[in-house]
């Protein structure tokens, strides 16, 4: 708990100390910061059905994707959504709400990891944040079982917004086993994950 007030205080205490002017190119050079992508993946079933069923939010293309400016600002944006989202959205599994396994849509009050993804990456688009920052990811948590996050990419840093917890951390404090995400220059893409650390966090906060 201690270990995880410190490092998302970490990650204020950067915005808020102005040491924000870190080139993308120059950041990417500290180990550790930036998950490492090795390659395309494929999509999972639920965002090919998502992409179908909103095409419109797949279409998203660049060759030269942009990372998000950690200022003062920006951070508060990420708190605000990440906390607004977690409070309004009630969570229901895709069992429940659509009687299928897997269902990824935006959320009408409820759902399920998936839905606060979803909806966090369009609340952050609306706020001016790159698309191409903002990217959907599949985990393993603890119980070894498939979570959904949302990547934000940042100057500093990958930072992660979950429903299971109102810390934003880096990707590397968090508990899970990361697998694949969306492309950073193609939505509808995937791209894989090499997480090789040895150990996880134990838990996360409340």
């Amino acid at each position: 708990m201690i270990e995880h007030k410190l490092l998302a205080k970490g990650v204020l205490g950067i915005a808020v100390s102005g040491v924000i002017s870190l080139s993308q190119a120059h950041a990417e050079q500290v180990p550790g910061r930036f998950m490492p992508v090795i390659g395309p993946a494929s999509a999972p079933a639920g965002h090919i059905d998502f992409c179908q069923n909103y095409p419109q939010q797949c279409r998203y293309g660049t060759n030269t994707p942009l990372v998000g400016r950690l200022t003062k600002e920006r951070w508060q944006e990420l708190q605000d959504v990440n906390a607004l989202i977690n409070t309004q959205v009630r969570p229901v599994t895709d069992e429940q709400l659509f009687g299928v396994r897997e269902y990824w849509t935006y959320p009408q009050g409820a759902g399920d990891c998936e839905e606060y993804v979803l909806e966090k990456q369009r609340n952050l688009i609306a706020l001016g944040w790159p698309p191409s920052s903002l990217l959907i990811t599949v985990v393993k948590d603890l119980n070894n079982s498939g979570h959904a996050v949302l990547s934000v990419r940042t100057d500093q840093g990958d930072l992660i917004l979950d429903n299971q917890t109102s810390s934003i951390l880096p990707w590397y404090s968090t508990p899970y086993r990361y697998v694949k995400r969306q492309s950073a220059r193609h939505a509808a893409a995937w791209s894989a994950i090499s997480d090789k650390r040895v150990a996880t966090v134990a838990s996360i906060p409340e």
